[in-house]
């Protein structure tokens, strides 16, 4: 399981991206644009997703991934459970849902491409 601390260990570094708190919910932005938001009870993320993506990942593994709420679904967004996520899945999933967000040349310059 992995905890707002681990979280924060992924965000950490990353360029244009900082936290903000929400009406009482932990935000990662990029700019305005939320890329991870947590649940208020920290049990769940809220994380950018490909929408054309979402209803496979959802399929394949429900215990890991739920629908985002009603208010959400026009959004590439996905809501992930933290408790049974381990470190590497979370990294990948924070990365890329940053990777979403910024310019194609900051995310390049940060993963050396």
């Amino acid at each position: 399981m992995v905890d707002l601390e681990d979280i924060r260990a992924v965000t950490e570094g990353l360029p244009r991206s900082y936290e903000v708190v929400v009406r009482d919910r932990i935000k990662f932005r990029v700019g305005q644009i939320v890329y991870l938001a947590l649940s208020r009870d920290e049990k769940t993320m809220g994380i950018g997703f490909p929408k054309e993506e979402r209803a496979a990942a959802i399929a394949a593994y429900p215990e890991k991934f739920l629908p985002p709420s009603k208010a959400d679904e026009r959004y590439k967004w996905i809501e992930v459970n933290l408790a049974v996520l381990d470190e590497e899945e979370l990294r990948e999933l924070v990365l890329e849902a940053w990777r979403m967000c910024v310019p194609k040349k900051v995310a390049a310059e940060y993963f050396g491409e």
